[in-house]
């Protein structure tokens, strides 16, 4: 049984009417699984982290401030939402959701967090919806254990993964690879130790072979003993912030490359949703639902 890791506070944060964020996408999606048959047992719920985890890889003077709710306006703008001490803790508590994605991919092969993706968060302020970087700390978590070395993060969202690059530089045992839409969000890229920026409206079949050549270039370069994979859909046609055309099927596609790989590999693999802006929540949430289908956890 693949590992499914939610909390129902992934969807509860109170936002002004018409904030662009879709908040309630989370829990959507583990209602659409349990409706196609999945158990409630097999959904695993996250511990908050604690300062202690966090200051370990990020500035502390950061932690402190934004947790404390004296991050100045300026700062909060950059990141997108408004403080609330809600806001703080779904955070902690979305973060662990993707540490422990990666601990239980370790122990079972797979597993999947219901959200995470937060790949705009740099070591000492947030960006984009992102406060803390969920993917850099789940790769220094990994390497915790014995058998892990050498970490591939595969950033499949359409923006540039920049606070990954920029947190993982200095890594040569963490290897980021970022395709994105190359005239989106984040304005100014940082250096993926492999970038692919697209151009605007290509479709599924030049997506998927840029994929595949990616991949076969990133492994040419890196021999990973992990993979943490962030499937950000906000590559699909319908998607408010993206300029990609990629189908449904085009979604599932990618999403099983990408699983594959690991499984050829022989190596585990812990994925997170990552972006996706449809207004439609129940359209959207049919869109992240392939990640699952592509794991194997439904049909």
């Amino acid at each position: 049984m693949i590992p499914l890791v939610f909390h129902p506070i992934y969807s509860q944060l109170s936002l002004p009417d018409k904030h662009r964020f879709p908040i309630e996408k989370y829990v959507g999606i583990r209602d659409e699984l349990v409706r196609r048959g999945v158990s409630e047992t097999q959904f695993i719920a996250p511990t908050p982290l604690t300062d202690e985890l966090l200051n370990t890889y990020y500035s502390s003077e950061y932690v402190s401030a934004l947790t404390a709710g004296v991050l100045d306006k300026k700062a909060m703008r950059r990141i997108g939402f408004p403080w609330s001490e809600q806001l703080i803790e779904r955070t902690r508590t979305a973060v662990a959701g993707t540490c422990l994605t990666a601990k239980l991919a370790i122990e079972q092969g797979k597993a999947l967090n219901l959200t995470g993706g937060y790949h705009h968060a740099f070591a000492d302020y947030g960006s984009g919806f992102c406060l803390f970087n969920d993917l850099y700390l789940a790769a220094k978590e990994m390497q915790q254990d014995r058998e892990i070395d050498n970490v591939l993060i595969i950033d499949l969202d359409v923006h540039q993964g920049d606070g990954t690059a920029k947190l993982a530089s200095s890594d040569r045992d963490i290897f980021t690879l970022s395709i994105h839409s190359e005239k989106n969000f984040p304005y100014r890229k940082q250096h993926s130790d492999l970038d692919i920026g697209l151009s605007k409206g290509i479709g599924d079949d030049e997506y998927l072979t840029t994929l595949e050549q990616a991949l076969t270039v990133a492994l040419c370069q890196f021999q990973p003993d992990a993979i943490i994979y962030d499937a950000g859909v906000d590559i699909h046609v319908n998607d408010d912030l993206g300029h990609l055309c990629i189908s449904t099927e085009g979604v599932f596609q990618r999403d099983q490359q990408v699983f594959s790989l690991a499984e050829r590999l022989g190596v585990p693999i812990a994925a997170v949703i990552g972006g996706g802006y449809q207004r439609d929540i129940a359209a959207l949430v049919d869109v992240h639902i392939q990640l699952y289908r592509a794991a194997g956890v439904i049909a």
